[in-house]
């Protein structure tokens, strides 16, 4: 991904379990139409108010737990994004269940050219939009286009 004004490179790796790709897509999300740097030097506090993104835990998580997280002032408080959150980590256990891991559930996706994954995971995830798609790839070190190609 090319520097550009205004957009620090994220770093890549690949997660060693769901938890951590529900971490990244979270943070793609919620870094979409906000400061990056805001959202980084918060994410301490996203990773504790999250319970570390345990995919089960956040799944489970009701309307109390959405306004614990709507008062932490540690975190952005973006109600859509939180709610989006707590969705994707259900959808995400429904993966676990049809593919065994999100990782085997992004080599089903391997034969689509990127815009067909890109509308996959968009359709199938909630805020996950064409640049968050993108973002999360490159972080999750997928295969993904030149920025301006995208």
């Amino acid at each position: 991904m090319p520097e550009r004004p205004g957009f620090e490179i994220p770093p890549r790796v690949t997660p060693g379990d769901d938890n951590g790709y529900l971490e990244l897509m979270t943070k793609a999300i919620f870094q979409a139409g906000f400061s990056w740097q805001v959202v980084n030097d918060k994410w301490p506090d996203f990773v504790q108010a999250f319970d570390g993104f345990e995919v089960d835990r956040v799944a489970a998580y009701g309307p109390e737990d959405v306004d614990r997280l709507l008062a932490n002032p540690g975190i952005v408080r973006n109600g859509r994004k939180i709610e989006a959150t707590i969705a994707n980590a259900s959808q995400l256990q429904g993966i676990r269940r049809e593919f065994g891991s999100f990782a085997r559930y992004l080599r089903s996706l391997d034969d689509l050219p990127y815009r067909e994954r890109q509308k996959v995971l968009s359709k199938q995830f909630k805020n996950l939009g064409r640049t968050s798609v993108f973002v999360f790839l490159w972080c999750v070190n997928e295969d993904v286009p030149d920025w301006e190609d995208r």
